[in-house]
């Protein structure tokens, strides 16, 4: 019976491995293609807009952010141990740390502007942020540096602390200090600092929602059951701030998990578990991203067909029409 069970827990194990392993592949084939699309954009143009930059830092954030959460996650796998030495806790906390803040902050702001390009308000105050979009996106990606340094060092000092305290052993390991309950003091304080950006995108997505209520209102109260171009830009934005935000809960509630149960830390499943739903944020968002602009997901398309019927690989004319085809549409 032992055997049988240990068999479905190597099972469940790989295939939460191959599962990080996918979304890994999906996350730096998205977040590539935007970065390499916007690039080659501002390559050709000699110039790019703002929310391109914007798409482009996120981005590149999330795949150095992807790559340290399969690292982690890797080691974690390979060799529990080696994740419990002060050394690479303090090195894979900060890198966390740096990747998440910018992947998160970088995201809020994306939707923070969608917002005040898509709302329509009557207030002073959002007329006048409206018009200083760029100035507003800046100012607050500047202000975000100063609770990144106050995080950093509130980290660093409690592994400090952690260190001083395992030193009274002979070991430097933290697995002879209660290692669970060092790693959930960890989660709690990262939650703190990475709840501020979620409070701020879930006031922006509320009041999107806000706007397409009382904007729907006025337009049912002229043409009954018209739809017109305003109505439909809001529509299509909540689509992918509505999808931005779930996985932006889900992420979330990977911590809360880890939280809640953290005497499960110690169980390689339980990390690699809560690992696949925190993955997901930054790997399928960049779906989303691509999906929801009209531009991006003719792009990808194009770029799927060719893939896919690349004259040399099909051997006729007709694939190379149909290539040819697919990229007007």
């Amino acid at each position: 019976m032992e055997h049988f069970w240990q068999t479905i827990c190597d099972i469940f194990q790989n295939t939460l491995m191959f599962i990080l392993t996918t979304e890994l592949i999906i996350g730096n084939l998205g977040n590539g293609f935007l970065a390499l699309v916007n690039c080659l954009s501002w390559v050709k143009r000699k110039k790019i807009s703002f929310v391109n930059q914007i798409l482009t830092a996120l981005a590149a954030s999330r795949i150095c952010l992807l790559w340290l959460l399969y690292t982690a996650s890797l080691i974690s796998f390979l060799n529990p141990d080696l994740m419990m030495t002060a050394r690479v806790t303090k090195v894979l906390s900060n890198l966390w740390i740096i990747g998440h803040h910018f992947s998160i902050w970088l995201a809020t702001c994306l939707g923070i502007f969608y917002f005040l390009k898509i709302a329509n308000f009557s207030n002073s105050l959002f007329l006048y942020l409206k018009w200083r979009v760029k100035e507003m996106v800046s100012v607050i990606l500047l202000v975000s540096l100063v609770p990144l340094f106050l995080h950093i060092l509130l980290v660093n000092l409690h592994i400090n602390i952690w260190i001083n305290e395992s030193q009274r052993n002979v070991s430097y390991h933290f697995r002879y200090h209660k290692p669970a309950e060092f790693y959930r003091h960890m989660l709690s304080l990262h939650t703190l600092f990475l709840s501020v950006p979620f409070g701020v995108y879930l006031s922006s997505f509320l009041l999107l929602i806000f706007s397409l209520w009382t904007h729907h209102k006025k337009m049912q109260q002229h043409v009954q059951g018209c739809r017109d171009a305003g109505t439909m830009a809001h529509l299509r934005a909540l689509q992918t701030v509505i999808a931005f935000l779930l996985l932006y809960t889900t992420f979330f509630l990977s911590i809360f998990v880890q939280i809640w149960k953290y005497e499960l830390l110690e169980k390689n499943i339980f990390i690699l578990f809560c690992q696949v739903f925190a993955l997901a944020f930054p790997s399928v968002h960049s779906c989303v991203l691509i999906l929801g602009d009209m531009k991006l997901r003719q792009t990808s398309l194009s770029v799927l067909w060719w893939v896919i019927c690349r004259p040399n690989k099909c051997g006729d004319l007709r694939s190379l029409k149909h290539w040819r085809s697919c990229r007007k549409f």
